[in-house]
């Protein structure tokens, strides 16, 4: 890397590395949030340069499953655990913890494991694969997403400095899942709540911060599209400066 690619946008690639971890702690931080610390020896080296950063955590939902789990390769073909990716919400290599924040929507193989997890348990991780690091060289930022987009959120507005505008437009279920937002910057946050009010008619209405901006945009996968398109149309966002995510898919068949 070179020192004038810390003053970009860039990727940095890292060496693809699967550990097995302990289940430390298990916190509920609202009705349908909970969090897993995970930590032990393997954690040692662990690297997330982004604050969108994705893991693969990896569950055997058949005995061929947990055969492949307890001999996993990530390089090797034929069957394969089932693997489901999420944010690492915080990482403490001095204290040997990572955690990881769980939507607790009642399917699903990392929900259903998450909902039963006690200290002591046993979880296999793989990655992060790369990170997307976006340093601060913007003005403001426009950060909208669902629950499965909170840990990734939380993470960038932790980063920044009180000098930047953010604007965070966060839907969710009910208003029990709103949750503290800690940053120095100058934020403001409307929470959508999905049964009230749509979220494309308040990002519509939306007043966005002035100077240079940094949109990011992680919902359901017709959402994000549907979202990112107004931006761009309606809103005049620089298309160039949106990294739009589908973090999860209504129609698991839509493969658009």
């Amino acid at each position: 890397m070179s020192v004038n690619d810390n003053a970009t946008i860039h990727r940095v690639n890292h060496e693809i590395k699967r550990r097995r971890l302990q289940v430390l702690r298990v916190t509920d931080l609202t009705p349908r949030m909970r969090r897993i610390t995970l930590g032990g020896e393997q954690l040692e080296g662990f690297i997330s340069l982004g604050s969108d950063d994705h893991i693969k955590l990896l569950f055997a939902c058949s005995p061929e499953e947990q055969a492949a789990l307890d001999g996993f390769d990530m390089g090797n073909e034929g069957v394969r655990p089932t693997m489901r990716e999420y944010t690492p919400r915080r990482i403490d290599l001095a204290a040997g913890e990572l955690d990881i924040d769980f939507v607790l929507h009642g399917d699903g193989p990392a929900s259903t494991w998450a909902a039963q997890a006690q200290a002591g348990q046993l979880l296999n991780i793989a990655g992060p694969r790369s990170s997307m690091v976006v340093p601060d060289i913007f003005d403001s930022y426009l950060l909208i997403g669902d629950e499965t987009a909170i840990p990734a959120i939380a993470r960038r507005l932790e980063e920044l400095p009180a000098t930047r505008k953010v604007l965070a437009v966060i839907e969710i279920e009910d208003a029990q899942e709103q949750q503290p937002l800690l940053t120095q910057a100058q934020l403001e946050v409307i929470w959508v709540q999905r049964h009230q009010q749509d979220l494309l008619e308040v990002v519509k209405n939306l007043t966005l911060p002035e100077g240079q901006l940094y949109t990011w945009v992680a919902l359901e996968k017709a959402l994000t599209r549907k979202t990112k398109r107004l931006l761009i149309d309606d809103k005049g966002v620089n298309e160039d400066l949106i990294k739009a995510a589908a973090y999860w898919h209504l129609d698991p068949h839509d493969d658009e």
